[in-house]
């Protein structure tokens, strides 16, 4: 495995490569995966906003107007909210904190402690000699000294085209909000089938969004493939961590974004009081933490193996 260190708009990048795959990672940027190349298809598999420049954002800022895509994380919450009589940010801590960094065997490690909540957070990224597969290994750590419920959601903005398919065998879905989706029915429906729609299935950029929640799921992977069956993005994780997906695309309607996010979530809904309610979010008492594997697939179809019962 190869690694480079550059400095990229005054953002410190590390980037990792093997004989397939290549990505690059920003410590500062709350350990934003910032892309992630495969070589012999020739294909970048994230997609990210050219209409703004790769920043350090101040925490409390507004996440929409700085979206600039990639793979981050949402930790611990979504939209601002109070939770253990916290005040918690748009889209939570992790994306404007700067995490340390340090290059290990194998691959880099990125860690820090967000400052409100108090959890510590660490992720270490393992690229294997030859596969075009990341392991991702975390530890999350509640050193607040209280008791903390939060999310905890991965956030893979990808690039699509039309004809493109998500891959999920949750068996239930359900609309995030009224105002993100081009269906009217807000009822529970069984995935994908909404309205005489394969929703699994990408538009042509038309101006519209879906934001679904996805659960009663059977298997704990969530994937992107492509149109013509070639090649496939892939998220394998702990269902225990992560029991619910969330999806979230935009064919124009937000921003004239055109990209899909892969989103398996620990709670739900948005709101983390409201999943507390239900008891579907993560909580974590003094000291207690979560250590898991997530692996990350982007090459082609026929060289994913999908084991997420042994992580």
């Amino acid at each position: 495995m190869k690694i480079e260190i550059t400095n990229r708009e005054g953002v410190l990048i590390i980037r990792a490569e093997n004989e397939q795959l290549s990505f690059e990672i920003a410590p500062q940027l709350g350990g934003r995966i910032t892309s992630l190349y495969h070589k012999k298809l020739e294909k970048e598999f994230l997609w990210y906003n050219k209409g703004i420049g790769l920043a350090q954002n101040e925490p409390g800022a507004d996440y929409d107007s700085n979206f600039w895509g990639g793979i981050d994380e949402l930790l611990p919450n979504d939209i601002p909210e109070t939770i253990d009589s916290v005040a918690y940010p748009d889209h939570g801590e992790l994306w404007t904190t700067q995490l340390s960094h340090e290059v290990i065997p194998g691959g880099i490690s990125v860690e820090g402690t967000l400052p409100l909540s108090g959890l510590y957070y660490r992720k270490i990224l393992l690229l294997h000699a030859s596969e075009p597969e990341i392991e991702v290994r975390y530890k999350i750590r509640n050193d607040s000294g209280t008791r903390r419920h939060f999310l905890w959601k991965l956030h893979a903005a990808l690039q699509i085209q039309e004809g493109d398919r998500l891959l999920s065998k949750a068996k239930r879905a359900s609309i995030v909000s009224a105002g993100s989706t081009r269906f009217k029915n807000m009822d529970e429906f069984s995935w994908p089938e909404i309205e005489n729609t394969d929703a699994s299935l990408v538009p042509a950029k038309d101006g519209t969004m879906d934001f679904f929640y996805l659960y009663d799921n059977p298997e704990a992977v969530m994937q992107m493939q492509s149109k013509n069956g070639e090649h496939v993005f892939a998220y394998q994780y702990d269902q225990k961590v992560f029991p619910y997906q969330w999806y979230f695309a935009s064919y124009g309607q937000f921003n004239d974004h055109y990209t899909a996010i892969l989103e398996p979530a620990s709670a739900m809904p948005v709101r983390v009081n409201d999943a507390r309610k239900l008891g579907q979010c993560t909580a974590l008492g003094p000291g207690e933490e979560i250590d898991t594997i997530v692996k990350i697939y982007a090459g082609p179809v026929d060289g994913l193996h999908l084991h997420p019962d042994h992580l």
